[in-house]
């Protein structure tokens, strides 16, 4: 909540009053978090009176401490009323106390620095943000413990701005950071595709002769991994041997899934024994790599089975096996067996992931199977899945085009009035659907509306909204996409260029599919199986109207 200034006042046997107007209640009732552990921003006492009378409607108890934002000029924003008796605590119902606990008393420096780590370790982003206001507003500083959790939190959430100003003000302070912030950082800038401004963070812990770390290496090891950089992944395994650090599970499963990427199938599964020869137990990472290797090649009986080999060695799937299962079961044509494992998966008490419903809803929805489509959504609602229901059935209403979403609002305020928390994940969910149907303007819609919610633009969304005008055969468009991620500084990846090649063979514009797959190489990038159809498509293509143009050549 935004504010100029702010009072606490903690209230005590207010009389009766009349009610005020039904719209200023609803208005209090949206701004006062009532269940908020600590006081807060709060001052007129005529809105409080109107408060109190509606404490039977128990959203918000009598003798509290709420919250009512109070302007610079001294009047309440609510009622416009100046406050009342704010320097006489003795002898008024209401009475200023500075920032702190609700008894009153203000926080000490080491009660500021526990709430701040306590509500960073919870999730609870927005109020340590608060809460640094605060602490700032009465002129201190947290310690760096507090500030490394900020960095934290706010990375995990997609934060990445607001990571790194903490992390600069950190800096600035004199303080030292720890290679675990560096790590945060580093992660943040990786994960939005900006390579640069990583780049930047290797080179300042250099600078400060900070030592890099195992989680540093793995870090960059799945960026490149996941941008199917071939070179980059192999010289970042060379430095960490160089460093002593052996490759673990997480390594293996990496170059598992670069062996997959570029084809080799077969060698790569072949690496487990290599794994097992070195006295390393197979975990579920590795397990999960060599799931999905085999379904990516249609050897789903493989997959099967070592998914069975997998549980009878104790250890139980996660939400990424049981998706790529579905998945690639899904792609293969066997749904059948798909829905039976998503049935199974809920069974064995994991919450379905609504990043696998669009893949369920558009293989069903190509087969003509609707009523098929709705019972999977009656059953994810009656195991008590009431929100991964709700996104569900927005997401099959998209798809079908039944006209009820077709408006990005309406969807984002269906999905809101089921309670569903709007994560940057179901933000793009719900774009990528809309992308997937060629709906450009309302996967538009979709991430204005997210960037509304404070949650910043990654190559990923941007790879959505890239698609979108891809399918739609706008291949202009997605050239303006294209050329805004590479000026925005992220760093464009195989899926970014395949996609830009779809654009330009929707469009029929073949004569410029290779140089886009030249500019990929180039980058760093190593071309993936699709990649490569595309440009063999494109060549085929050119190759015959080279003929055409032989034979009518007089």
């Amino acid at each position: 909540m935004k504010v100029d200034c702010v009072r606490s006042v903690i209230v005590h046997n207010i009389p009766n009053q009349p009610t005020r107007m039904d719209d200023q209640m609803m208005e209090m009732q949206r701004l006062m978090p009532c269940n908020s552990r600590l006081a807060a921003f709060i001052s007129c006492r005529s809105c409080l009176f109107a408060v109190c009378q509606n404490s039977r409607d128990n959203w918000i108890p009598r003798s509290s401490v709420v919250n009512v934002p109070f302007s610079r000029s001294g009047t309440c924003k609510l009622c416009l009323n100046p406050p009342k008796c704010s320097n006489d605590a003795n002898n008024c119902s209401t009475f200023v106390q500075p920032f702190g606990r609700e008894d009153g008393e203000e926080l000490s420096y080491i009660s500021f620095n526990e709430s701040i780590c306590e509500m960073c370790m919870s999730g609870e982003v927005n109020e340590a943000m608060s809460l640094l206001s605060q602490m700032e507003a009465l002129g201190s500083r947290p310690n760096l413990k507090s500030y490394t959790l900020l960095i934290t939190a706010l990375g995990n959430v997609g934060r990445t701005l607001e990571a790194d100003a903490i992390f600069q003000e950190m800096t600035s302070l004199g303080y030292r950071p720890r290679v675990k912030a560096f790590n945060v950082l580093l992660r943040c800038f990786l994960r939005k595709g900006l390579s640069g401004l990583a780049d930047k963070v290797l080179l300042t812990l250099d600078d400060l002769g900070i030592q890099r770390n195992r989680e540093t290496y793995e870090i960059l090891l799945e960026y490149h991994a996941r941008a199917k950089r071939l070179a980059d992944t192999w010289l970042v395994i060379a430095e960490m041997r160089r460093e002593g650090y052996h490759p673990n599970s997480f390594v293996y499963s990496k170059v598992i899934e670069l062996y997959r990427d570029n084809g080799m199938w077969r060698k790569a599964t072949s690496i487990v024994g290599e794994i097992r020869g070195m006295g390393l137990s197979l975990d579920r990472k590795i397990y999960n790599s060599i799931i999905d290797t085999f379904c990516k090649y249609g050897e789903l009986g493989e997959a099967v089975e070592v998914f069975k080999t997998m549980q009878l060695e104790g250890i139980m799937p996660d939400i990424t096996t049981w998706n790529s299962l579905i998945r690639w079961h899904c792609k293969f044509g066997d749904v059948s067996n798909a829905l039976d494992m998503f049935i199974s998966m809920q069974e064995q008490g994991l919450y379905p992931d609504p990043k696998i419903f669009i893949t369920i809803i558009s293989r069903l929805g190509e087969q003509g199977k609707w009523d098929v489509i709705k019972k999977t959504s009656e059953n994810i609602k009656h195991r008590g899945h009431h929100r991964s229901g709700a996104i569900y059935a927005v997401l099959a209403d998209i798809y079908g085009q039944y006209g009820r979403f077709q408006d990005a609002d309406n969807c984002i305020n269906a999905l809101r009035s089921e309670g569903v928390k709007l994560s940057a994940s179901t933000f793009c969910i719900i774009a990528n659907a809309y992308a997937q149907q060629g709906l450009c303007e309302q996967t538009i819609k979709v991430l204005q509306l997210m960037e509304a919610e404070g949650i910043e633009l990654n190559l990923l969304m941007l790879n959505v909204l890239l698609n979108a005008f891809s399918t739609a055969g706008r291949h202009l468009e997605a050239l303006s996409v294209f050329n805004h991620i590479r000026e925005t500084g992220f760093c464009p990846d195989v899926v970014t260029y395949s996609t830009l090649m779809k654009a330009f063979i929707r469009a029929k514009k073949f004569d410029q599919v290779p140089s886009i797959y030249k500019e990929m190489e180039y980058a760093g990038c190593t071309p993936d199986r699709k990649a490569r159809e595309m440009l063999q498509a494109a060549e085929m293509v050119l190759q015959q109207r080279h003929l055409e143009f032989l034979s009518n050549t007089p």
